[in-house]
């Protein structure tokens, strides 16, 4: 049996929380990890590579004591801009993180650094050329981040980028995209993706370390409310438009600033991108409290056994 195919084994769900700058910490991890579907973060929400390494340690404490918790995983910026990575890396070796997630370039090094321990690495990608990088690496997985998804997305449809994706890449693909509920993650798995990468729907969670006030707009907010934009970072985006106009921007005006430019107005009202602006996927519209994630994966489930109960009976 494969490493992915074991790791697959000990999932709940074909699920992976993914990993949300800020918002992702030990205790949404641990929770999602205990109720059995794989918990992920990125290393960069530590301030610094000593906290990484109490996070991990904590995590890990916490998911030894739980009979049955799903593997954890670990985001690594691989961009050079990351001035933490090789020490961030080194932690994540030491501590044998089951899962990788690498962001922002594919490295064939690091790949092998990671399965020289017997962990796996996922690369997420947002086009099909960097599918190929992603395969020449030699990475075990490939996230396709598709149209509708929350932070950084890309533009493609989820079934067009699974075509494309499939002709460039052998392994197992996993799709990420504006996915919400239990019946999200089989029509995931219909499609041909392995697992269901699931994001937005995990911010509004008692867990998360968002503020109630984003969690509370996410349980408010429709698809309508969602922008895709390269005004707030430089760096095409999904973000709440409420949370522009609730930090004194016009949404319908962004168009007439050059990439990146609002971010100097931000700095001006001592407001920030990511932590100020909120990002979310298109999916917003199918959520509609802030439960527990133990109760939010039960739920998933239930959701996903009856669609796919529901399908076995139509075809029957």
């Amino acid at each position: 049996m494969s490493g992915f195919a074991q790791l697959t084994a000990r999932l709940r769900l074909p699920l992976v929380a993914a990993p949300m700058f800020l918002v992702s910490g030990p205790e949404l991890v641990t929770a999602c990890c205990g109720s059995g579907i794989l918990g992920t973060f990125p290393a960069l929400n530590a301030r610094t590579t000593s906290e990484l390494d109490a996070w991990l340690g904590q995590i890990q404490e916490a998911l030894a004591a739980a009979p049955g918790a799903a593997p954890l995983g670990v985001n690594l910026i691989v961009h050079r801009s990351n001035r933490r990575l090789d020490q961030d890396l080194a932690l994540v070796v030491r501590h044998r993180v089951p899962v990788v997630i690498t962001s922002l370039g594919a490295v064939p090094d690091l790949v092998q650094e990671v399965h020289a321990y017997g962990g796996l690495v996922f690369h997420d990608v947002a086009t099909p050329r960097h599918v190929e990088k992603a395969a020449d690496a030699g990475v075990d997985a490939v996230v396709l981040v598709c149209g509708g998804a929350g932070g950084h997305a890309g533009t493609l449809n989820p079934f067009a980028f699974l075509a494309e994706a499939r002709r460039r890449f052998a392994g197992p693909l996993i799709l990420a995209g504006a996915l919400s509920t239990g019946r999200d993650i089989l029509a995931a798995r219909a499609a041909g993706a392995a697992l269901a990468y699931m994001g937005t729907r995990f911010i509004a969670t008692r867990e998360a370390r968002a503020p109630e006030a984003y969690k509370h707009m996410l349980v408010e907010a429709g698809a309508s409310d969602i922008i895709y934009t390269d005004r707030i970072s430089g760096i095409p985006g999904s973000f709440l438009k409420p949370s522009l106009v609730r930090a004194g921007l016009d949404p319908s005006r962004l168009h007439e600033r050059p990439p990146g430019d609002i971010e100097a107005e931000l700095a001006r009202g001592e407001l920030r991108a990511w932590r100020d602006i909120w990002s979310a996927g298109q999916g917003v519209a199918a959520i509609t409290d802030i439960p527990p994630v133990a109760v939010l994966v039960d739920r998933l489930e239930a959701e996903y056994r009856s669609a796919r109960d529901e399908l076995c009976g139509d075809a029957a």
